[in-house]
């Protein structure tokens, strides 16, 4: 019995599977939960194992860095410790992993179907693979490739500083210490609060007057605007939040083509998390990979490199499940 796990900022998904005689995996069992709506990760735990049966094996991707088997989560107040789930669960196959590392190991056992290429002008190559998510957070991962078989590599890449490259996100950079005087990551422009960090940005900037539709921070009590940015962007209702998705689209492209340089991805990037199929259509107008490729004299590398969209919400709960699978 494998229990696998996909624990992020705003939802948990476990999943009890059962391994059959050829090796398929059979899901006995699957549910997801609110992750803030619980003050540990145990209480989840004691929810859904109630009434099972012994668990042989257990992988779970977590949303935070992963040291000597134990993460604080980067968005939530979980203290995860892979000694105490041993013990909690009566096995010592208990392994925790960086969400985007699960993440990367599900890359490999998505279908075709699966995936939107972005790079009309990609050609096939071998090679390693970069892997970003912009969700709750900003994920990011390496498949490192060492001729053979494929080796996920855990980042928190996200992390990094952002470094603008036109005179507008010069602008952005420095609305942005406004509000992060600390640093100012990626993670606070390519994850769902960087919809409002744009937009609000783009008010500043009287780029367009404000959205009647959209709240002011100070209103928003009770409203996704982050959800509500993006969907009236996507659908091209209002102007201010049309350019805030264009320019979220851009940024993205840019930060995903400098995890390829890093990774020295010849074997392509994927893009996973739950932003990229919702803005599916404006990852797809063009500037996303427009900002991808330049990169100054390394540009015809990138423009050759395969950028897959990756559709399947699953993707880091196969990693987790598969995980032990292989072994």
């Amino acid at each position: 019995m494998i229990l696998a796990g996909d624990i992020g900022g705003t939802k948990t998904v476990l999943a009890l599977l059962d391994r059959q005689a050829d090796g398929t995996l059979s899901c006995l069992q699957e549910q997801t939960f609110a992750s803030g709506e619980f003050q540990t990760f145990e209480e989840i735990l004691d929810l859904f194992l109630t009434d099972t049966p012994t668990v042989a094996s257990a992988c779970f991707g977590i949303a935070g860095p992963v040291v000597n088997q134990r993460c604080q989560t980067t968005n939530l107040p979980w203290l995860l410790d892979g000694e105490q789930l041993k013990a909690r669960l009566g096995t010592d196959r208990v392994k925790l992993l960086n969400d985007l590392e699960a993440m990367a190991i599900g890359m490999l056992h998505l279908q075709e179907q699966d995936f939107v290429e972005l790079n009309p002008n990609a050609e096939p190559q071998t090679g390693n693979i970069a892997v970003i998510a912009a969700g709750t957070g900003l994920g990011e991962a390496m498949l490192h490739w060492d001729g053979e078989q494929y080796h996920p590599i855990a980042t928190e890449g996200g992390h990094c500083d952002f470094a603008p490259q036109n005179p507008q996100q010069d602008q952005l950079l420095t609305f942005l210490r406004g509000r992060y005087p600390a640093h100012v990551s990626c993670e606070r422009i390519l994850s769902g609060i960087g919809f409002s960090n744009i937009y609000d940005f783009l008010v500043q900037t009287r780029f367009a007057p404000p959205c009647p539709a959209v709240p002011a921070p100070a209103n928003a009590s009770g409203v996704d605007r982050n959800a509500l940015i993006s969907r009236l962007g996507v659908d091209d209702e209002d102007p201010l939040c049309r350019e805030t998705v264009r320019l979220f689209a851009e940024l993205y492209g840019a930060e995903a083509g400098n995890l390829a340089l890093k990774a020295f991805a010849t074997g392509g990037v994927f893009i996973g998390g739950g932003i990229g199929p919702k803005i599916r259509s404006v990852l797809e107008s063009g500037e996303f990979i427009q900002a991808f490729v330049a990169k100054g004299r390394f540009q015809p590398m990138l423009a050759k490199l395969s950028v897959k969209l990756a559709l399947n919400p699953r993707t880091p709960l196969l990693g987790a499940m598969h995980y032990f699978a292989a072994q």
